[in-house]
């Protein structure tokens, strides 16, 4: 995976098992991340929907491009 800087945003709740797989992957790749608790930041959480026009997480923001999902392929793709 290219070592390139990205901005990778996942919204999450605590109770989320595949937000946990989505974290867990951006750590063993070495990518950082911002992980914003929708639980416990409603500005944030309207910032998610409005995004993904979702409400179920997680969502993932990488540079701009918004996924809803455990994605591993995805994520790896657009990573690279």
């Amino acid at each position: 995976m290219n070592t390139k800087e990205h901005k990778v945003i996942v919204y999450s709740t605590p109770t989320c098992p595949y937000c946990v797989y989505a974290k867990d992957f951006f750590k063993q790749n070495g990518v950082p991340f911002e992980d914003v608790d929708v639980t416990k930041d409603s500005t944030r959480a309207r910032e998610m929907i409005t995004k993904s026009g979702q409400m179920g997480v997680p969502v993932i923001d990488i540079d701009g491009t918004i996924l809803v999902g455990f994605q591993p392929q995805v994520f790896a793709s657009l990573l690279s």
